[in-house]
């Protein structure tokens, strides 16, 4: 069985997001979403949180399961034997990035191989950082992010607004 890791810091999922597991899950025996720690950022929600949040809305993707790690990602996929990573790209600005990440992967652990899916033209803009500024500023975020998951990402917003 092959399977491949989708990891993201997904916070909150998109539906730009949602597109690549879907379309990474049609591709792919198994699809691990990999919720991870960016340590250049400061997330809204907590590994946990994110990856309930992923489960919610991959719930009748049968061949999808969602974990999180702290670490590198070739030693959580060496853990699995994965050898695919899944990398959604929206513009040439994230494959440079992605590109310099999938070269130092494959030096990292050489069974690994990067696939990248291009999102669809109406997601391309879409990003997980708008969503949380448009909701702060109660913005209607019906458009960007599953439904099932708006109420907890106002919720969070009012929390903040709290402190």
């Amino acid at each position: 069985m092959q399977i491949a890791v989708c990891p993201g810091s997904f916070d909150p999922i998109t539906l730009g997001h949602l597109d690549i597991i879907r379309r990474a899950s049609e591709l792919f025996d198994h699809v691990v979403v990999l919720v991870v720690q960016n340590a250049g950022k400061t997330p809204m929600f907590s590994l946990e949180e994110r990856a309930e949040l992923i489960k919610r809305v991959t719930g009748d993707f049968k061949n999808v399961e969602v974990d999180c790690f702290h670490g590198l990602l070739v030693d959580y996929m060496k853990e699995r034997g994965a050898s695919v990573i899944v990398k959604g790209l929206r513009a040439m600005s994230d494959f440079e990035y992605e590109f310099q990440m999938a070269l130092t992967n494959r030096q990292l652990y050489p069974e690994a191989e990067t696939v990248f899916l291009t999102s669809s033209v109406e997601r391309m803009y879409l990003s997980s950082s708008l969503v949380k500024q448009i909701a702060q500023f109660g913005g209607d975020i019906s458009a960007l992010v599953p439904a099932q998951i708006i109420p907890d990402i106002l919720s969070k917003n009012r929390k903040d607004d709290d402190k």
